[in-house]
């Protein structure tokens, strides 16, 4: 009766602190609160491609896991260590002041275009000239 009432603390969704029992290739397996066992599968254990469990985790670490299944009728959890912590967002870092306008530098859509236009003009001007000469 008392494995019946701590089977059903331990419901799937929930996050439970369990110790790392025997690591295999697959994963690792992990006892839960009330003698239970569960097997965090290797693509579970990290956000980060995990290609040896043992780089990761080792027998006796403590470690937080979110219940995904629980099937009663095979008696097997599968859980998960990526999914028990919070998705750490990357900090966004601030802008260069190098890149930020000032209202004296800024220059309309415009002014740049007429800028470009003059530019051109004269490069096309002196290429002209140059063919012109070439000519004759």
């Amino acid at each position: 009766m008392q494995e019946q009432n701590e089977e059903a603390a331990i419901a799937e969704g929930s996050v439970v602190e369990g110790t790392i029992t025997k690591i295999k290739p697959f994963g690792a397996l992990v006892e839960l609160p009330g003698n239970l066992h569960g097997l965090v599968h290797i693509s579970h254990i990290s956000s980060a491609y995990v290609q040896n469990v043992d780089e990761y985790l080792s027998v006796g670490d403590i470690v937080k896991v979110k219940v995904l299944t629980i099937d009663t009728k095979t008696n097997k959890i599968s859980l998960s260590i990526k999914e028990a912590e919070p998705l750490a967002r990357p900090e966004r870092p601030e802008p260069r002041a190098e890149y930020h306008r000032t209202p004296e530098s800024a220059q309309s859509f415009e002014e740049k275009f007429k800028e470009y236009v003059k530019a051109s003009n004269e490069r096309l001007a002196g290429l002209n000239k140059r063919n012109k000469k070439k000519l004759n």
